[in-house]
């Protein structure tokens, strides 16, 4: 046989071994999207392409369909999680995202069976904030052409593992993958939670220029400036007011509002964290507990 032809009979294989892991989502009109079976009756998908919070039928290798329920969703990081009591086995996977240029196959399950489309990943980078403000764990983005409906499937190694989900819906003509990181950790936190943790400070805020004695003692250029705060809020709580401008978090600086954001995380809730402002042309800190969005 020859490396052509053992590629393909393997690349194949692949698609076979991983069908039973893939299922259809029908939370749409007219065409269906993509879901992976995580485990204990979980399934994720992509949160664009889940148009409701009702019941979901979503179809089988076997050809046939099972009730599943949406158990939570995270719109910032394109990201939705089903729940049904169909025996489902889980999608293996591989929590390192293979490096630039190696293959990888992109499934989905728009109809009835299995499709699949082959590519190479073309880009790998860190931590990066969506345009919603959700955090993914890393940028990585393939060539793989996504096909209507592949939304939410698997991005396969070929070892067979899932590397990531599919999505269209993070950036425009971009075919990204959510890595599996991401993916595993917010099902946890939706299975105990039923929702993304994210802290609340209560304020808003807008960027504006240091002035160059605060440039150059600081090393930034930029904080944000507070123009409103919510009565009973945490900031409101630690004496944060209108006119101050916070310039770090925790000693991390604060130059803009994904900083900020960032900064608010899940690990943080209920703890008493250091803001550094500027107020009366001074540097002071002041200790805010975070709370948690609702």
């Amino acid at each position: 046989m020859s490396t052509l032809q053992t590629i393909s009979s393997e690349l194949a294989a692949i698609v076979t071994a991983t069908a039973p892991h893939i299922v259809r989502i029908e939370g749409r009109k007219r065409l269906g999207a993509t879901g992976v079976v995580l485990g204990d009756g979980v399934i994720a998908t992509a949160h664009h392409v889940v148009r409701t919070d009702g019941p979901i039928t979503i179809g089988l290798e076997s050809g046939e369909t099972a009730s599943a329920e949406m158990i939570g969703r995270d719109p910032s990081t394109d990201l939705a999680f089903l729940k049904t009591d169909a025996d489902l086995a889980k999608m293996p996977f591989s929590a390192t995202v293979d490096p630039v240029g190696s293959i990888v196959l992109a499934l989905g399950r728009p109809g009835r069976t299995v499709q699949a489309t082959f590519g190479i990943i073309s880009a790998v980078g860190g931590e990066w904030r969506t345009g919603m403000g959700g955090v993914i764990d890393q940028y990585v983005q393939t060539d793989v052409i996504m096909y209507p409906g592949f939304s939410g499937g698997p991005l396969v190694n070929t070892a067979g593992e899932m590397v990531g989900l599919n999505t269209s819906g993070l950036m425009r003509g971009v075919s990204l993958a959510i890595p599996f990181s991401t993916v595993q950790n917010a099902a946890a936190a939706i299975v105990e939670h039923g929702h993304i943790r994210r802290g609340y400070l209560g304020v808003s805020t807008q960027i504006v220029r240091l002035p160059r004695a605060f440039r150059e003692q600081l090393s930034q250029k930029a904080g944000l400036l507070v123009v409103g705060v919510e009565s009973g809020s945490p900031a409101d709580e630690a004496g944060v007011v209108m006119g101050d401008t916070l310039v770090a978090v925790a000693n991390q600086s604060i130059g803009n509002h994904h900083d900020l954001l960032a900064q608010l995380s899940a690990e943080r809730i209920g703890e008493k964290t250091p803001f550094t402002i500027i107020r009366g042309g001074e540097l002071q800190s002041l200790n805010v507990v975070i709370g948690e969005r609702d």
